[in-house]
């Protein structure tokens, strides 16, 4: 099956949405929408607006109208939606509501437009017409925001998000480890898509936020008191923010010691750094496998992706 999903960035982030598409789907796009066989749940991006489930397709919007005629939904409701795609195609309000009427009025079935059991979507995309279940994105990332405990140091949760994601594209089998993990805004978001996470810091004073953080969206996970130097255990991926406030001063020694480390119990790390430290990570032993540039004003991170 073919799955759609349609996007929506702003432009700082374009650079991170491009490296979560990488890690999702193997490529980006410059698109609003992207097509692939990989099924993602719409909601683990801060990203995707929706998923559509490709079920039917055709040339023209009456190839569509022709093929709904054989849709059999079992006694469901549904309702239908145009999904608006940015382009210099766009198609005006009336339109939208017009290819709306046209295909619904052929589904056989009872319409429902304020809670249907099934919604579906049409789009133009790819020069051709499509029609499927549509799948809208809920925030949940967004109410993350809410949580007792924050630095102003710390990550955005839609950041965090992407950042969790780019490190864990699947969560099945893979096991994760946030060392330096702070108020656990990564973990937060990790545990919310069911990534298998413990995580630890060397800073004993704000464990106590970081496991109210965590508890107070419902979520579990073991967190320790612990420098990134004495983690044992086998992990298939860490994600470290490094440490970058006047209070977490680090030298590029103490950078190379925690990577040096971080590559005898991780297989993969993805890095958060406002300072450059290729020749850190390269002196590690890991290689630099892919990674963008988040913008906010003139404050920059790199995302980094490096593998053994």
């Amino acid at each position: 099956m073919s799955f759609i999903y349609n996007y929506a960035f702003p432009d700082e982030e374009k650079e991170l949405c491009e490296l979560e598409m990488r890690s999702f789907f193997g490529f980006d796009t410059e698109l609003s929408t992207l097509e692939s066989s990989v099924k993602i749940e719409p909601s683990r991006s801060p990203f995707i607006r929706g998923r559509m489930d490709v079920i039917l397709e055709g040339e023209q919007i009456e190839d569509l109208i022709e093929q709904v005629k054989k849709i059999e939904l079992a006694g469901s409701t549904f309702k239908v939606m145009y999904v608006k795609v940015a382009g210099p195609d766009k198609v005006d309000f009336k339109e939208r509501r017009r290819f709306e009427r046209e295909v619904g009025l052929h589904i056989p079935g009872e319409p429902e437009l304020v809670n249907p059991d099934v919604l579906f979507g049409i789009m133009n995309v790819n020069e051709r017409w499509v029609f499927g279940e549509y799948h809208s994105s809920e925030a949940v990332w967004l109410n993350h925001q809410q949580k007792p405990h924050s630095y102003s140091t710390s990550l955005s949760t839609r950041v965090a998000r992407a950042v969790a994601n780019i490190a864990v594209p699947d969560p099945s089998g893979v096991k994760a480890i946030d060392p330096c993990c702070g108020i656990g805004t990564v973990v937060v978001e990790a545990l919310s898509m069911g990534i298998d996470i413990v995580a630890s810091d060397v800073n004993p004073l704000i464990l106590p936020g970081t496991r109210e953080n965590i508890a107070h969206f419902g979520y579990e996970t073991k967190v320790t008191f612990k420098d990134i130097r004495k983690v044992t255990g086998s992990y298939d991926v860490a994600i470290i923010d490094m440490p970058y406030n006047l209070c977490s001063v680090i030298t590029p020694e103490e950078q190379l010691e925690m990577l040096q480390s971080t590559y005898n119990f991780a297989d993969k790390v993805v890095i958060v750094t406002i300072e450059p430290i290729d020749s850190i990570i390269g002196n590690a032993g890991f290689e630099i496998a892919d990674r963008c540039v988040v913008r906010k004003g003139n404050f920059e991170r790199e995302i980094i992706v490096c593998k053994k």
